[in-house]
């Protein structure tokens, strides 16, 4: 499977974006999904994860009432809404696909990852 991460951009304190999560390949619809995010010198942190059937979702604490992970089977896609965005907010975003159906916040749990989309929260 191929994942194309998409959406991001600049953006100023308190505005929204998107991101998209576009899955080609040998696809699946079996499998959890998931958001991470990684800035220089850092280690890769759970943003957001999703269970296969779309009706299970957990958030990292620190975007929990801001972000939402939904997705679209098919259009073999999954979403990141990002409102109320925070400076801090900014890193490389990257979706990855979860060995389990139920998601996971922990990498060593994700199979396939996207290359990322870029996410800039200017204060």
């Amino acid at each position: 499977v191929q994942l194309q991460a998409s959406g991001g951009g600049l953006v100023q304190t308190g505005g929204s974006l998107r991101l998209s999560c576009a899955a080609s390949g040998r696809t699946s619809s079996n499998n959890g999904m998931g958001w991470f995010r990684q800035t220089p010198g850092k280690e890769r942190e759970f943003v957001a994860t999703v269970s296969w059937s779309g009706g299970a979702t957990s958030y990292a604490e620190s975007v929990k009432g801001r972000f939402t992970i939904s997705r679209d089977y098919a259009a073999n896609t999954v979403y990141l809404q990002m409102n109320s965005l925070k400076p801090e907010d900014t890193a490389v975003y990257l979706c990855a696909r979860s060995r389990y159906a139920t998601g996971s916040s922990q990498v060593k749990h994700y199979d396939a990852w996207g290359q990322g989309t870029l996410v800039t929260v200017s204060s």
